[in-house]
């Protein structure tokens, strides 16, 4: 009897895309059943490869545009994506202001915005959409929203009454939120937040001490952009009466989830869970025998959301077998077991460099499935 394997993975950061995983465990599983069926459902949780994953699923199109990237004077070359005959708009705020288009040594959270993706959202409004769907992971930004609100109309006015420049580094300056120029089309628009994290936004937990050090904040700097996303969001409760701070999520993408709630009327989701819903992946599970998945680093973390929590999820409930792959495997995977996890197989072959494994990751991983599928044979 002919099986059907459905490959369902997350893209492995630096190393290939979720697209790209998937034809790499095809080749693999391939050589050992090369009359089995092949579902391809390329996942994302809101971080990189949401867009991708989700016009690739619903047959959309791409929208190619040019934006304000994450220092303001900067121009980058994006898009975002089409779905349900145009009517919902998926934007990745990653593309116009993520970590990746910044090098480290330009990386300074006192200064980088979220006006690019705002700028993005202007033009689904300009397409008619009437549904938003945002993914807020790989940010470069900690600013709390305020450069994407500025960019749909919001005036940020210091004690002077001029307006405040950009950058998470000028909120503690803003003593009025003006909102009469804010954008009206977006009460007519549900605009739904994809987050892969549930961060408030201040505290220990929060979007600057937790993200803070990677998007190139130091020690001090950190402690400022807290207080400066404390005094922001105070702002906020006395002069527009809402307190989104300490909602799981707020502090993605370095407060923009807190953001989105507050000028865009947004809801927030886990990612996982959105891009489940909009690829029908319980539909394809239902007709596997076997279902794969993977992503770069596996460890007791992933039950928090990322995308092999959610698939085993969906695999468990439907009674299907999980394995997933992985190009590291961390400190507590026994938990994942109860999780709905069949199997977890690291993809290494030999002890490397970080930028070797990265580089023979497809290799690897397609390996490895041949590998799998040799077991599977025999059982």
């Amino acid at each position: 009897m002919t099986k059907t394997f459905v490959l369902a993975p997350d893209s492995f950061k630096e190393s290939m895309t979720a697209q790209q995983a998937c034809q790499a465990m095809q080749r693999g599983l391939q050589r050992i059943f090369p009359e089995a069926a092949y579902i391809h459902v390329p996942m994302a949780d809101g971080g990189e490869g949401t867009v991708d994953s989700l016009v690739a699923a619903a047959r959309g199109e791409m929208v190619h545009c040019t934006v304000s990237g994450p220092l303001i004077e900067q121009n980058v070359e994006t898009y975002f994506g089409l779905i349900d005959q145009g009517q919902t708009a998926v934007i990745e705020m990653a593309k116009a202001n993520g970590i990746h288009l910044l090098e480290p040594s330009s990386r300074n959270p006192l200064f980088t915005t979220t006006f690019g993706t705002a700028e993005m959202i202007q033009l689904a409004l300009n397409h008619g959409v009437s549904k938003i769907i945002i993914g807020l992971g790989g940010s470069v930004t900690n600013d709390a929203g305020m450069g994407m609100a500025q960019a749909l109309g919001v005036r940020f006015l210091d004690a002077q009454g001029q307006p405040v420049t950009q950058g998470g580094g000028q909120l503690h300056q803003i003593v009025q939120i003006d909102l009469s120029g804010l954008d009206s089309r977006l009460q007519q628009v549900e605009i739904v937040i994809a987050s892969d994290v549930n961060n408030p936004l201040c505290g220990e937990n929060g979007a600057s001490q937790v993200f803070g050090p990677q998007k190139g904040a130091s020690p001090e700097m950190v402690q400022q952009l807290d207080q400066n996303l404390a005094y922001f969001a105070n702002l906020v409760q006395s002069q527009l009466q809402l307190d989104y701070a300490n909602v799981a999520g707020a502090g993605a993408a370095g407060g923009l989830g807190f953001g989105l709630m507050t000028f865009a009327g947004a809801q927030i989701r886990s990612g996982v869970e959105i891009v489940i819903e909009e690829t029908r992946l319980a539909e394809k599970i239902e007709q596997a025998d076997y279902v794969l998945t993977g992503e770069g680093g596996i460890d007791f973390q992933t039950k928090f959301g990322k995308t092999p929590y959610g698939v085993a999820q969906v695999a468990q409930m439907l009674n299907k077998p999980v394995i997933a792959c992985a190009g590291a495997i961390g400190e507590g995977i026994e938990e994942l077991y109860k999780e709905g996890f069949t199997a977890i197989f690291g993809i290494v072959d030999e002890a490397c460099d970080l930028q070797t494994a990265l580089k023979h990751g497809e290799q690897n991983l397609e390996r490895t499935c041949e590998n799998i599928a040799r077991l599977l044979a025999i059982s």
